[in-house]
């Protein structure tokens, strides 16, 4: 059996990885090479500067590739910023019987229509996420494949971006010589590395704290309900340290990542941490406290604009729901337990070993690839899908672009028809008035004739006009 191969690539704003796994016999993804860089030229999830990106691409990709000992020529790329929103749409599709079957194929071409709905200038649609199905108006479903009836309708969860954003990371994939397989929102890559079953049926809300963005996704009843992406991840707190102890951003981070502490009142007030200063300068002092200030007032930041989110898709004070942390900043110590008091959920770290098959790779057990690992998976159902996709011969149906198209085309004939109606009276009028040809021309004569012609006169004396008048009608024998 032919080995395939599959690969991500995740582009955050600290660091650039790359997966390569293969995909075994029972159709997991088993790892096989994963390289990692610093990424230079990516801000809070947005490419900035292409040439410095498509450098650390390379550079991640080539540890991968070397590690892997394999080629590849596809990859799946996550996406994030600023620029990404989400909204809610409906759509239909009418059959022309009551006790029609509805196909996969009626799904699919209900999805595809959705790709059509219309947004901003300047944006696209990446996913069309259907939430339930309605069949003739009856009880929700989540799998109207084989149910009869008339109308299929269904609910959909839109995530569109800026179309500058996707083509920036479609070249950045391009000039390593890739092609772009798919661009899959990261937050729903995360959750498909994190998330259990059970947990999206109960209600879960996913945070994963990167880089430069935090990713929101919200499920309940295994569907998604709510996508966001929130502009400020770990670097806001790397930047405040930075700032207010006046030391070099590198030495910031590694403060973070080793005395870094959410809750400030579990911080050591007398412990000191002795910091290199700039080039020329002496080294700093450093209270454990004064830092755990500075980034639990900055977390608490992050945890309001996460509580915003909730509050918008109306989950944020229903009980049994939970939230999964991940990311690289989820690792911060005394996270959960912060997070978990601000919003009285459960709350756990989730990390991304649960889909991948056991491997030499340990580094992978890290909640900072967690966005890579569910681009791989994203991957493999695509695969999946193409392997399994078969051409069925398709019902009629009718969609909301054809009854569009259907009442502009009786529209635009009864428009014609009238016009065709208007024509031909006008060219009555004008043959009557001015005819062209010989019969024609006498046949109008005639008319005229016969219009013009006055009636004869009839001599009467007076007492016969009396008679005539006084009988009211005409006897033939008063004639002269």
């Amino acid at each position: 059996m032919e080995n395939k191969y599959i690969a991500a690539i995740d582009i955050g704003t600290t660091k650039i990885a790359c997966l390569i796994a293969r995909v075994n016999e029972s159709n997991k993804c088993e790892l096989v090479g994963m390289g990692v860089s610093e990424s230079n030229g990516v801000w809070c999830g947005q490419v900035l500067n292409i040439s410095l990106t498509v450098k650390s691409i390379e550079e991640a990709l080539a540890k991968a590739e070397e590690q892997a000992g394999v080629k590849v020529s596809k990859v799946s790329v996550g996406i994030a910023g600023k620029n990404i929103r989400c909204t809610q749409n409906r759509g239909f599709v009418n059959k022309d019987r009551n006790d029609s079957e509805f196909t996969a194929e009626d799904v699919e071409q209900l999805i595809k229509d959705q790709f059509k709905t219309m947004v901003h200038p300047g944006e696209e649609i990446i996913h069309v996420l259907p939430q339930d199905f309605y069949i003739d108006k009856t009880y929700p479903t989540d799998n109207p494949v084989g149910m009869t009836g008339k109308m299929m309708e269904a609910n959909f969860h839109l995530v569109i971006c800026k179309i500058d954003s996707t083509n920036n990371i479609k070249k950045c994939i391009e000039r390593v010589n890739l092609e772009t397989k798919s661009i899959v929102l990261e937050p729903l890559a995360s959750a498909d590395a994190v998330l259990y079953d059970d947990e999206r049926e109960t209600g879960v809300i996913l945070i994963d704290i990167g880089g430069g963005t935090t990713d929101v996704a919200i499920y309940n009843n295994k569907m998604i309900i709510h996508t966001a992406v929130i502009p400020f991840g770990g670097n806001v707190i790397t930047n405040d340290i930075k700032t207010e102890c006046g030391i070099l951003e590198r030495h910031a981070e590694s403060l973070k990542k080793q005395f870094g502490e959410a809750i400030a009142d579990y911080a050591d007030s007398k412990k000191l941490i002795a910091v290199p200063g700039p080039k020329g300068r002496g080294p700093k002092e450093i209270g454990v406290n004064f830092l755990a200030h500075l980034i639990q007032s900055r977390v608490e930041e992050i945890i309001d604009g996460v509580m915003y989110e909730m509050e918008i898709s109306g989950v944020a004070n229903k009980k049994g729901f939970g939230i999964v942390m991940t990311g690289g900043g989820s690792l911060l110590k005394n996270l959960t337990q912060l997070v978990a008091f601000k919003t009285g959920m459960d709350v756990r770290i989730g990390y991304p070993n649960e889909y991948i098959d056991e491997n030499d790779i340990k580094n992978i057990n890290n909640p900072m690839y967690s966005t890579a690992v569910g681009l791989l998976m994203k991957s493999l159902e695509l695969e999946k899908a193409q392997a399994t996709k078969e051409p069925v011969k398709q019902e009629k149906t009718t969609t909301q672009q054809d009854f569009a198209k259907a009442f502009e085309m009786q529209t635009s004939t009864i428009a014609r028809e009238e016009t065709k109606i208007e024509h031909r009276e006008i060219s009555k009028m004008l043959v009557d008035e001015f005819p062209t040809s010989k019969r024609k021309v006498k046949e109008v004569k005639e008319e005229r004739q016969v219009k013009e012609e006055k009636p004869k006169k009839v001599k009467t004396s007076f007492f016969q006009s009396y008679i005539l008048n006084l009988f009211d009608g005409e006897d033939n024998t008063f004639e002269s």
